[in-house]
């Protein structure tokens, strides 16, 4: 009985996790041919040990597996090792669970199965984390100065605001349009306030990019399984087609 309850409360629990996240402003889609670029992937690796490895941690991740991207063990070691690591280590970060703690108000999460983890009723977790990544906008009454249209109130500073510029939220007051005696505070879009060293269009393909790589970093071998899925239904259409008409033919004299 315990465990039928238990099972129960679980099961309400994803479900409300579902529903929430499947409130607030829709998702952007995320372009998906960026998981089976090699390059884009490695643009993606590059960027998450530069701006994400200093904060989140990649625990259950080993350099060595890059190489399933084609980077070498030499590139490996060049471009991505910075701590003095071994190739073959995993993807750690060196702060303190405390400190991360009170610097930001809650311990930034392991990205490994981001991607994975954040699906919702408004798309994957790749559309999750491609809105995330390019809805940080300036608000001063933040402790760190930003806010997120997906999260609001976020504890994580824009870490890529150099990149991407700053922008503002611009709001409007409209009736709402199931309730027309009361009025809501409608989104409206974005109004960039300062430049950023790449463009809209270059900053979206660069996060496009690291998604692409957090996407492929929660299941390493999601484009291997792809391909061979592909020849396992042909082998089958073909093994079905021929098992079909051999049974008609053992059949053929009996019938």
């Amino acid at each position: 009985m315990k465990r039928l309850i238990a099972g129960l409360l679980a099961a309400l629990a994803l479900c409300s996790s579902a529903v929430a996240n499947s409130e607030g402003p829709a998702w952007d889609k995320f372009p998906k041919d960026r998981v089976t670029d090699v390059a884009a992937l490695q643009h993606g690796a590059k960027l998450f040990v530069n701006y994400c490895l200093n904060c989140h941690s990649a625990a259950y991740m080993r350099y060595n597996r890059l190489a399933d991207i084609g980077l070498t063990e030499d590139q490996i070691k060049q471009n991505l090792l910075f701590a003095g690591d071994k190739v073959g280590a995993l993807m750690t970060v060196s702060m303190a669970a405390k400190d991360a703690k009170d610097w930001f108000g809650a311990q930034p999460p392991d990205l490994t199965v981001i991607a994975r983890s954040r699906a919702g009723g408004n798309g994957s977790g790749a559309d999750y984390l491609y809105t995330y990544l390019r809805g940080f906008y300036r608000d001063e009454t933040r402790p760190t100065g930003w806010n997120n249209l997906v999260f609001p109130a976020v504890g994580m500073p824009h870490v890529l605001w150099q990149m991407q510029g700053e922008q503002r939220a611009v709001y409007a007051d409209e009736k709402d349009p199931h309730d027309a005696a009361k009025t809501v505070h409608a989104f409206k879009g974005f109004e960039q306030t300062k430049a950023g060293t790449l463009s809209k269009a270059d900053y979206d393909l660069a996060i496009a990019d690291l998604v692409a790589y957090l996407q492929w970093m929660g299941e390493p071998a999601q484009n291997q399984r792809v391909r061979l899925g592909v020849w396992v239904l042909l082998f089958l259409s073909i093994f079905t087609l021929i098992a079909w008409r051999l049974n008609a033919a053992y059949w053929k004299d009996i019938k």
